[in-house]
């Protein structure tokens, strides 16, 4: 971008318009003096032989002409204004003169007391009574006088000339010296043109180079200059828009980022909600078509004896509330997976809360002929959602009792790590094959579906506990035995806890 306005460059603007006005003034200078410098100094020369003309005059009226005072006076006037003079007195004889050269003098004088020139045309001036003002040309030296003649009040003749030489040489003095200032003074004021203007251009120049970053967008450059000129509030502002810009950007990257999280969470939740009614609609399937054959089968009286019937309204009732369990379940993964169940953390006993639901489970232990074993632990409080902590244990313990088998043996255990507490649930058993860990935590997924199926299991458990355990940032897992199959997870403990 600096290649490109170069051309435009503010220090050669000032440089050239520098030097344009410099080269006109020059030229101006050098018309004027040509014009009217000349006319200038034959003004000067006019009023130079009217002061001595008034000066020899005064002298002749009180008789002084003879006197050293007069001497004195008169040459310091002819020697300040190069001026040569006689006096003549009426009959011609010449009373005083300023040059040895006086016969010349005295026949110039008559020339022009009887209109004779030098051979070229006199040019008159000023005319008046008693005397006359004019150029003469001698053509033997080829050199112009200025004269004046006449007559003083006292009857005297005088003739006063000056040489026009001098003045013609004076003028072309002055032009000359004109041009050598006016070309010494160009070169000086281009350097200080130059200088002067690179000081002003510079922090211009930075400003450009600013406002280059801030179109690429980058806003780490700011004008440091400390002037208190225009340029220097410019810069202030260019800062100010500088920060404004890059707040401005950074607010409308962070609201696009949020923008984009929300379409990205918006279709998530679309393939959720697909995925949910897919999943719902293929689990409510089979219930559904059982309650609806068995309530058609009692409908149209299939079976009279009241033990059939009786058979018929257990199965509609036990798939009916199998169907139940599993929609329940499914909104607590869809509340978890859409975040809409806060978690509140709480600081409770987790050996109670297991105690407890374990309490509660008895009877079910007894009919199914399962062994649970728990030893004896201290209290052990942990920080968590204790209903979720809960719901958690009560699925990893519902999958052991559904695939416990052998000794039928389940074994519940705490153990303290620093500032954690892993809780497992181990039962005898099959292992889980190899195959099919990664995928046990997925909604709807089933190891053993025909046996899944026989005690009424909905793949669901296992998402949900993962749903869960990500929502407390939490670790939890699964390992296999040869005996068996281990569910463990854990939680923040509170001050120290013992076994």
């Amino acid at each position: 971008m600096e290649n490109r306005f170069m051309k435009y460059s503010i220090k050669r603007q000032f440089a050239g318009i520098f030097g344009l006005l410099m080269v006109g003034t020059i030229l101006f200078c050098w018309f004027i003096n040509n014009t009217f410098l000349e006319r200038y100094y034959m003004k000067d020369k006019q009023k130079a032989l009217l002061e001595t003309y008034q000066v020899l005059n005064r002298a002749s009226n009180e008789d002084k002409i003879g006197t050293d005072e007069f001497d004195i006076e008169f040459q310091k006037i002819c020697g300040r204004y190069n001026v040569s003079f006689i006096l003549l007195d009426a009959k011609s004889k010449t009373l005083k003169t300023s040059t040895p050269d006086y016969s010349t003098l005295s026949r110039r004088f008559l020339n022009n007391l009887f209109d004779q020139s030098y051979g070229k045309e006199d040019r008159l001036l000023q005319k008046e009574e008693k005397y006359e003002i004019q150029i003469a040309t001698d053509d033997r030296i080829n050199t112009d006088f200025l004269e004046m003649w006449g007559v003083l009040d006292n009857g005297n003749l005088f003739l006063l000339r000056c040489p026009l030489e001098s003045i013609r040489e004076s003028v072309n003095l002055a032009n000359r010296f004109l041009a050598y200032v006016g070309f010494g003074a160009a070169i000086v004021s281009a350097v200080i043109v130059l200088i002067i203007s690179g000081k002003i251009t510079k922090p211009i120049k930075e400003l450009t180079e600013i406002s280059e970053r801030m179109i690429h967008l980058d806003f780490e450059a700011k004008y440091t200059g400390k002037s208190k000129t225009e340029i220097a509030l410019l810069g202030q502002n260019i800062n100010e828009l500088s920060c404004t810009l890059e707040q401005t950007i950074s607010e409308l990257k962070s609201a696009n980022n949020e923008l984009q999280r929300d379409i990205e969470k918006k279709n998530k939740i679309d393939e959720m909600r697909k995925e949910f009614l897919s999943n719902v609609s293929h689990e409510l399937k089979t219930p559904i078509a059982l309650i609806q054959g068995y309530a058609e089968g009692l409908k149209e009286g299939i079976s009279d004896d009241e033990e059939s019937r009786d058979f018929y309204c257990e199965v509609i009732m036990d798939e009916a509330s199998k169907m139940n369990n599993m929609v329940k379940k499914l909104l607590t993964l869809n509340q978890l997976e859409f975040g809409n169940d806060n978690v509140t953390m709480e600081r409770f006993d987790i050996v109670s809360l297991i105690k407890n639901y374990l309490q509660s489970a008895e009877i079910l232990c007894r009919q199914k002929d399962v062994k649970v074993i728990m030893k004896e632990y201290q209290p052990i409080y942990v920080w968590a959602d204790e209903f979720m902590v809960e719901e958690v244990f009560g699925n990893y313990f519902s999958n052991a009792m559904n695939h416990v088998a052998d000794d039928k043996v389940i074994d519940v255990k705490l153990l303290v790590k620093e500032k954690t507490v892993r809780i497992s649930v181990f039962n005898t058993g099959e292992p889980i094959p190899e195959e099919s860990i990664s995928h046990i935590w997925e909604k709807f997924y089933k190891v053993d579906k025909a046996r899944t199926r026989e005690y009424g299991g909905s793949g669901v458990g296992l998402s949900i506990v993962k749903a869960i355990m990500d929502a407390l940032n939490r670790e939890y897992g699964v390992e296999n035995y040869n005996n068996g199959v281990e569910f463990w997870f854990e939680l923040e403990t509170v001050g120290e806890s013992n076994e």
